[in-house]
């Protein structure tokens, strides 16, 4: 041991600066170094969130416009051409299912499916789905097959 090497025990120096509000004479007593009245002299003072000094925020300054409706419907597309890869892969051969669907991985356990016209369908399937386009019916249907609503 010698003198460059000297540290304090672990633990002894823990205290950060001086304790206020205990006195005028420790030099930070009165306000406790708060300064004089305005919220952050206060107890029980947190600023809020997006709070800018009594600016008005960003948030209330920008204009909102549009329309969200909280009933909206979400529904997972698949198109035409996609029954026909599957047909062509052998994946499917007279019928689909939304059960089908969820084993191949074209939808979710929870999600709601709608039929697209995009393409075209040369096999006659059996499709079920929540929902069909008025296209997607009629190129089903012309194909031989049968448009099944949920």
């Amino acid at each position: 041991m010698s003198l460059e090497n000297l540290k304090p025990a672990a633990g002894s120096t823990s205290r950060s600066g001086k304790r206020v509000g205990r006195g005028q004479a420790s030099g930070k007593g009165g306000t406790a170094a708060r300064g004089h009245k305005g919220a952050k002299s206060r107890s029980g003072y947190s600023k809020k969130i997006g709070f800018e000094g009594g600016q008005m925020p960003l948030q209330r300054r920008v204009p909102k416009f549009g329309f969200k409706n909280v009933n909206r419907k979400e529904y997972r597309a698949i198109n035409l051409d996609d029954l026909q890869s599957l047909v062509n892969d052998k994946k499917i051969s007279k019928e689909l299912s939304h059960e089908q669907m969820i084993s191949l991985r074209l939808v979710h356990q929870n999600d709601l499916v709608k039929i697209l016209g995009r393409g075209t369908l040369e096999s006659p399937i059996k499709v079920s789905a929540h929902k069909f386009s008025a296209t997607a019916k009629a190129a089903i249907e012309a194909a031989g097959g049968e448009a099944v609503t949920l």
